[in-house]
């Protein structure tokens, strides 16, 4: 029902816009993560029973369908459009894992994108990993306030702006990526981050200075962050976002309207969107401005990617290609649970979740013959929730796609709250430091001041008791290398960590043994170890 209304409510949109001066339609993506393939209700590679089922979402030959779908409607009615993305196409299947971008590459052109942004996930195999998009893209990648002069693998290869030319019309696009970049990837020291809103100010003051008269921010900074955007960058007409996942729009769920209307800093409306994540929603955006460029009418609505839409044909067949050689790893059947296991990122970035104590508990045991006692996971280092029954190893890769290895060393107390505050830092934005723990209990007030959220931390002794932790005591420690080299806004790890082997098993690896030796009747279960008050 909701897809049938959001489609109804768009091409009523169509028909009654027609007659604009000006009607842009502003088809957009963000952080697909890989999702190449179709997913299921739970973000993950959606199998063959669900697909025959009618069960499954997405994937990129859904994607072209539905915006090649929409183009032709669009011409039809008189209108003009452009397809963009919000970034993040990187990470988070075996696809990435397998071709590091190369598909990527080849589907995004197959789709036919007007323009992307740079997401910080990008970056996460460094400059040379941004480079493959970069030197493959037939359409313009952007990021205005990346500075990559001084880097000899990127430089003049990434935009500051991009000016399409849409029916007769300037449309300028202006972008920005989240300062915090370099703690959540690894853009390297020759990438220099700017302030994202002077950029902005710079980049649409320069378009203007042009003559372009219609502007649209596309950003990969979370959906709290586009709306300071909005409010405070002038000369903007629109914002498309990503970086937060946000669904937005009338269905069950949903964060905000679709568009958000946010009150610009010369007092106009200026529409806020994102399209959620993971390929299961195309964003439609309806500009209507008048003939001096003044932006009179903002509306539109998600269309969701289900069944209902067939997927391109050539695209769905290059895909099942490429997934040929990955297909004996991904159908490995590695454990059996009976129950789902909670990995959502409403969850796991907010509480104590299922996935998280699973996760977390898998590296405390992994290591608990070396003396450590204490885990801490990054709740955005989970990506995905599993069903019930048969556990594949291409399920244990959805939910860690990172091929990040179990990193060991020991810390003091003191680092250890300090780290518990970091991953309460971001609270409010559903950041992915948000810390997932073992042998370790604590408590959280997101209402509290930054750097005074934790209390009533507690570490389990070597008898199963529990006591408060000592803040000059030594603790021998276990996470992930990415957190451990100071990722996450981790730092402490990487300064104040002794005696640190960052080195060990893949932890897909480690979950996927974990799970095999917890038997067919593991079910997950909550034990209060994350309080929230």
């Amino acid at each position: 029902m909701i897809r049938l209304l959001a489609s109804t409510a768009v091409f009523a949109l169509l028909g009654s816009a027609a007659q604009a001066d000006y009607v842009l339609h502003v088809l957009h993506t963000n952080d697909l993560h890989s999702r190449i393939e179709q997913i299921n209700d739970k973000d993950s590679t959606c199998d063959a029973e669900s697909d025959a089922k009618g069960e499954c979402f997405g994937g990129v030959a859904r994607v072209a369908a539905k915006a090649r779908e929409l183009r032709d409607q669009i011409k039809a009615e008189g209108g003009n459009a452009i397809l963009i993305d919000a970034g993040d196409q990187y990470q988070g299947s075996l696809f990435y894992t397998t071709y590091k971008g190369a598909d990527t590459v080849e589907f995004m052109n197959a789709i036919g994108y007007d323009a992307m942004a740079v997401g910080n996930h990008e970056f996460d195999d460094g400059p040379e990993g941004l480079a493959v998009l970069l030197n493959g893209a037939k359409f313009p990648v952007l990021s205005g306030n990346l500075d990559v002069s001084q880097s000899n693998i990127l430089k003049d290869k990434l935009k500051d702006t991009v000016v399409l030319d849409v029916g007769g019309q300037k449309i300028g696009l202006v972008s920005a990526l989240a300062m915090d970049t370099p703690e959540t990837s690894s853009p390297g020291a020759s990438v220099i981050f700017q302030d994202d809103l002077d950029s902005l100010k710079g980049d649409v003051q320069a378009l203007t200075d042009e003559g372009v008269n219609k502007i649209i921010a596309l950003t990969h900074v979370g959906y709290l962050r586009d709306q300071d955007i909005a409010a405070q960058v002038p000369g903007l007409d629109a914002v498309v976002g990503g970086h937060s996942h946000t669904l937005l729009g009338g269905m069950e769920g949903a964060a905000g309207p679709y568009p958000t209307m946010v009150k610009g800093p010369d007092g106009t409306e200026v529409p806020v969107v994102t399209a959620y994540s993971y390929s299961k929603y195309l964003g439609h955006l309806i500009l209507t401005f008048d003939d001096s460029g003044k932006l009179l009418k903002a509306e539109g609505a998600p269309a969701l990617l289900d069944a209902s839409v067939k997927p391109d044909e050539a695209i769905a067949a290059r895909v099942k290609e490429m997934a040929a050689p990955i297909e004996a790893l991904r159908n490995k059947q590695v454990a059996e649970t009976a129950a789902p296991i909670d990995g959502g990122r409403e969850t796991c970035r907010a509480k104590e979740c299922e996935m998280g104590d699973l996760v977390a508990d898998a590296m405390l045991d992994r290591v608990k013959g070396q003396g450590v006692t204490i885990a801490i996971q990054n709740g955005g280092g989970l990506r995905a929730s599993i069903d019930a029954g048969p556990m594949t190893m291409g399920e244990v890769y959805s939910v860690l796609p990172f091929q990040n290895t179990l990193s060991t060393f020991e810390a003091p107390g003191s680092s250890v709250l300090a780290a518990l505050e970091n991953g309460a830092s971001q609270y409010e934005e559903a950041a992915g430091r948000f810390a997932q723990v073992a042998g370790l209990k604590y408590t959280v007030d997101p209402k509290a001041e930054v750097g005074k959220r934790i209390s009533d931390v507690q570490v389990q002794a070597a008898d199963g008791s529990w006591g408060p932790i000592s803040p000059s005591a030594d603790y021998k420690i276990v996470t992930n290398n990415y957190m451990r080299g100071g990722g996450d806004g981790y730092k402490m790890f990487a300064t104040d960590g002794k005696n640190a082997y960052d080195y060990g098993p893949d932890l897909a690896e480690v979950l996927a043994d974990y799970v095999s030796k917890l038997g067919p009747d593991y079910a997950p279960k909550l034990d209060g170890r994350i309080t929230v008050k």
